[in-house]
């Protein structure tokens, strides 16, 4: 139902060109968002979001953008305030999963792909964002976890799971330093969503999966872009440092 939760807001979503980005970005613009910024490294997925938001209501801009690289995250954040004017609401979504294999199998380089794009990417984001919020006392970060950063479901994954658990903290701790200057930083941690990532990683057959959960279902990404949107509008304004689970009943069971 179209509410209007991002009425006038100026919106950035990384990784948005597919997944539970994409589905973020584009309830965003059904939700009334003046623009959304859609930030990512495959141009076509991207140019395809921007199109989706753009019909959707909302004015649209791909920028791509590697966020491990902070010139890149710069310019992204640059981009938006210079075309827009502000930046009031920021999804940090853009992440990576290894394949699963056990921690002995894993190489070095596996570490640095999995931690440059799931907690430096993060941290670069964060704090050009807030340089752009905080001098306004104004704003809404969201920032993706997982449930794997709360207890890891899945032996074979634990870069990911050690990641999504450095994510959160730092999220946590930034939240109280910027909620004193306005801005507000929260995140979701989706469990069993079928993306493009999931799959590639090899999380294993998805009924078997399904069936384990509570739901009895797989998560859509658009499960989780209800849960992004909520807590980004206004309608979360009391809430600070949290990580809303939107996981079918998994951290539940």
């Amino acid at each position: 139902m179209h509410r209007d939760r991002m009425s006038g807001k100026v919106c950035l979503v990384t990784g948005g060109g597919s997944g539970i980005g994409r589905a973020a970005a584009i309830l965003m613009a059904e939700e009334g968002a003046q623009a959304v910024v859609i930030a990512g490294r495959r141009e076509r997925e991207g140019e395809d979001a921007a199109d989706a938001c753009r019909m959707a209501g909302a004015e649209a801009l791909f920028v791509k953008t590697d966020v491990t690289r902070e010139a890149d995250v710069e310019r992204m954040v640059k981009g938006t305030v210079d075309r827009f004017g502000r930046l009031d609401v920021a999804f940090n979504n853009a992440g990576h999963q290894e394949k699963r294999l056990p921690l002995a199998e894993q190489t070095n380089a596996v570490y640095d792909a999995v931690f440059d794009a799931n907690v430096r990417a993060v941290f670069l984001c964060l704090r050009h964002q807030l340089a752009a919020m905080a001098p306004r006392s104004t704003g809404s970060i969201v920032v993706n976890a997982s449930v794997s950063g709360i207890r890891n479901p899945n032996p074979g994954f634990a870069l990911y799971s050690a990641s999504k658990a450095a994510v959160i903290s730092l999220m946590r701790t930034c939240a109280l330093e910027y909620a004193p200057r306005g801005v507000r930083i929260n995140a979701v941690a989706p469990g069993r969503v079928i993306t493009d990532m999931m799959l590639r990683a090899g999380v294993g057959d998805v009924s078997t999966v399904a069936a384990g959960l509570p739901l009895r279902r797989m998560g859509d990404p658009e499960d989780v872009a209800q849960a992004v949107v909520w807590l980004a509008s206004d309608e979360a304004s009391y809430t600070v440092g949290h990580v809303l689970a939107s996981d079918g009943g998994f951290l539940a069971s």
